[in-house]
């Protein structure tokens, strides 16, 4: 491109924005559209997208980290006469997804079973030790002036009612929510994803991208 005031020629920029997280379920061959945004003119951007960056293997199992600086490195070697400026992530983290078998219903059940005798000794030593029946007892004598072992008419809604609030506050039933808002179940999973991406960032093997990018 050349300047019409100066008469000297300028290299056309590309801007180049890397996706932070992609995950791949198709072909072996990832290009550059697959991992960032591109900023150019409509042809430019087109032959930019088609160019062919990484080829994924057996060695890689889960996933692959792809560092910025490797890709602007190859764009430069193809495209010596434009500028690319690198904006956003400094890596893509490509998470690979394997076809799974389906889940063995008997190792399920036992999964579930465990979780649930958990919970449940969970919540009775709580009570335990929060001395729960006799404040309970306490509350029925307040109200009633009568003494009782069992006051079912606050244990059984009190149970009810903490089976209940556990779901709102989970915001979950089986895979229907009760609103749009995040759980802190959800936060806390976004957040392991935060860490796991930083982490998979921080010791990912240059040498190693750097041998499978074409």
């Amino acid at each position: 491109m050349r300047d019409e005031k100066s008469g000297f020629y300028m290299a056309p920029i590309v801007y180049v924005r890397m996706k932070k997280n992609v995950e791949w379920k198709g072909s072996q061959n990832v290009k550059l559209k697959d991992v960032a945004f591109i900023s150019a003119t409509y042809r430019f951007k087109r032959e930019l997208e088609e160019t062919s960056l990484f080829t994924i293997s057996k060695k890689n199992q889960n996933v692959v980290v792809i560092d910025s600086f490797l890709v602007i490195d190859q764009l430069n070697e193809r495209y010596n006469d434009t500028e690319f400026q690198l904006i956003g992530p400094a890596q893509t983290i490509i998470h690979i997804k394997i076809d799974k078998k389906p889940p063995n219903i008997l190792l399920v059940s036992m999964v579930w079973l465990l979780l649930f005798i958990g919970t449940a000794m969970t919540i009775m030593n709580f009570h335990y030790d929060v001395s729960m029946q006799e404040v309970q007892q306490k509350l029925h004598f307040l109200l009633t002036g009568e003494k009782e072992n069992y006051p079912l008419w606050i244990q059984i809604p009190y149970s009810i009612g903490l089976g209940i609030g556990m779901l709102l506050f989970f915001n979950h039933w089986f895979n229907k929510r009760f609103n749009d808002e995040p759980s802190p179940l959800d936060v806390e999973v976004f957040n392991y994803q935060q860490h796991l991406d930083h982490y998979l960032s921080h010791h990912e093997n240059e040498l190693n991208n750097r041998d499978h990018l074409d």
